[in-house]
């Protein structure tokens, strides 16, 4: 798995903060690890984006942003609106690949949700994974409304014959209510691909040495963690 995407079901769902999480385990198990930003968007020239915000919780990782946009909009809007050049699922390919050459993994971030445009033609996420055969990870909420976007997701990636990964819960509640706790078991359902961990909410606020001490423990072996998703289940159950 030299590539792997990252999605999520939209926005604020955890997407950043799990795949740092992907990277700290990564880096703890031994592997180099290159993050890529597909589009940055709503931030300034001087702040961090969202391939800073992994290496500062992660570690030494290797962050490249593909292009950066001001306004907090999908790409390809922010891209028409200041006047600069969009991202194509072709540049994200490349980069991946050339990072690919030098990396044991490369975490493909992308903006939003896995058919959010890039460029005037169409171009998603979901492209770049198809040009990369890259295999692809979910980022979900875990409260009501996340099984209809999830499945979704999942849906659109088996009609593109792309490899779903599983499903990651990128900010488990500390007092979960009765719709997260059901979602536990019902998400790898409706995904048709197995939870692969949760993160717990604020995770993205703890200490860097807090943050990286603990990634494994929420992530599963697939994504270089030990975390037990059957325990989970059971602990969750209503």
């Amino acid at each position: 798995m030299p590539v792997l995407v990252i999605t999520g079901t939209g926005t604020e769902v955890g997407k950043t903060v799990t795949t740092a999480a992907v990277a700290a385990a990564a880096l703890t198990a031994g592997r180099s690890v290159a993050v890529l930003k597909a589009a940055q968007t709503g931030v300034t020239p001087d702040e961090r984006g969202d391939a800073e915000e992994v290496a500062r919780l992660a570690g030494a990782v290797t962050t490249v942003e593909v292009a950066r946009y001001p306004e907090p909009l999908a790409p390809a809007t922010a891209a028409r609106r200041a006047g600069r050049a969009p991202v194509r699922p072709h540049e994200i390919a490349d980069a991946a690949a050339k990072l690919a050459a030098e990396h044991d993994l490369v975490l493909v971030e992308g903006a939003g949700g896995l058919l959010v445009r890039f460029d005037e033609a169409g171009g998603t996420l979901a492209d770049a994974a198809e040009l990369m055969a890259a295999p692809v990870l979910v980022v979900a909420s875990a409260g009501l409304g996340t099984l209809n976007t999830t499945e979704l997701t999942a849906r659109e990636l088996r009609r593109r014959r792309l490899d779903l990964l599983g499903v990651v819960i990128g900010s488990w509640p500390g007092a979960p209510d009765l719709a997260s706790r059901c979602n536990v078991a019902d998400l790898p359902d409706v995904a048709a691909a197995p939870l692969l961990g949760a993160v717990p909410a604020g995770a993205g606020a703890l200490t860097p040495a807090d943050f990286r001490a603990g990634a494994p423990s929420r992530l599963a072996p697939r994504l270089f963690g030990t975390w037990d998703a059957e325990g989970f289940r059971g602990r969750a159950a209503p």
